[in-house]
């Protein structure tokens, strides 16, 4: 499971739908385009619905647990774009085309540190 971290809030997402939605996301926010997104959640996490309005203004980071690319399926590609441009916004479904269920959990995050930087508390 890989993480979308977009100002205090994390999204847990399987590695190969990060990797497209990554895809989606980085393409309307370099053209400095607003959208909201939208999932489902897990039962663990309330069983209901989130969005959340996503911004160029606000830093976004996408850290994958696997090394790996997955390989990219075009189509579906296409349709979570072609959501990301209706009134709805991007609604996050998996290949299928059908609504996925993926936790998210709110709360602060630290920020990564670079590798070779060490970092100290007083």
């Amino acid at each position: 499971m890989g993480t979308l971290t977009y100002d205090s809030i994390v999204i847990e997402f399987d590695d190969r739908l990060l990797a497209h939605l990554q895809i989606v996301i980085v393409n309307k926010l370099r053209r400095r385009e607003s959208f909201a997104m939208s999932w489902r959640d897990a039962p663990e996490v309330g069983d209901g619905r989130s969005t959340i309005w996503l911004d160029p203004s606000i830093p976004i980071y996408f850290k994958f647990d696997g090394s790996r690319v997955p390989a990219i399926n075009r189509d579906w590609v296409e349709r979570l774009a072609d959501s990301a441009a209706s009134s709805h916004g991007l609604v996050v479904m998996g290949e299928d085309g059908e609504l996925t269920e993926r936790p998210a959990r709110l709360g602060p995050v630290a920020a990564p540190v670079p590798m070779g930087v060490v970092v100290r508390t007083r």
